[in-house]
């Protein structure tokens, strides 16, 4: 790994990454292809502006969606998911009120969520894993709106 995708910050050197997944409330049916572009969107301009993360690669199915994310020491991963999950929910459900039907009683996301180090196998398999979710459709959208921090 190339020292250069080290994150350098005052009192500490790092790399953290987690491949983080999030079900729909009661694995209901919500996402579509353009949702799921939507949702890269948002998490990559959530991340990048207000916590100095960076969105790797997010991708998903109609119930569920896989993202790889690094960020900051100091940046708590149940953060992260407070804030992507709240600000998601709210933010696609005004802009897209076709699929706001499909929450249940109101609620996007399962309280519950899986996150893992993304350390034990090479970045690259693990991020065609996430793009690989959405097989059967075309493939997702470039990420935009943050520099990348991929290793060469």
């Amino acid at each position: 790994m190339s020292r250069s995708v080290f994150r350098k910050e005052w009192h500490s050197v790092s790399w953290l990454v987690v491949h983080w997944v999030c079900v729909t409330k009661y694995r209901r049916k919500v996402f579509d292809a353009p949702a799921i572009e939507w949702l890269q969107t948002h998490c990559a301009k959530v991340l990048c502006s207000t916590m100095g993360a960076q969105l790797m690669a997010l991708d998903g199915q109609d119930d569920h969606a896989h993202l790889l994310i690094e960020y900051r020491p100091k940046l708590s991963v149940s953060v992260m998911v407070n804030a992507l999950k709240g600000t998601s929910s709210r933010l696609l459900r005004r802009d897209r009120p076709d699929i706001a039907s499909k929450y249940w009683k109101g609620v996007l996301w399962s309280p519950s969520y899986f996150v893992v180090s993304a350390g034990g196998a090479p970045l690259e398999t693990i991020k065609a894993y996430v793009e690989a979710q959405r097989a059967s459709s075309a493939p997702s959208a470039a990420l935009t709106g943050c520099p990348s921090t991929s290793p060469p």
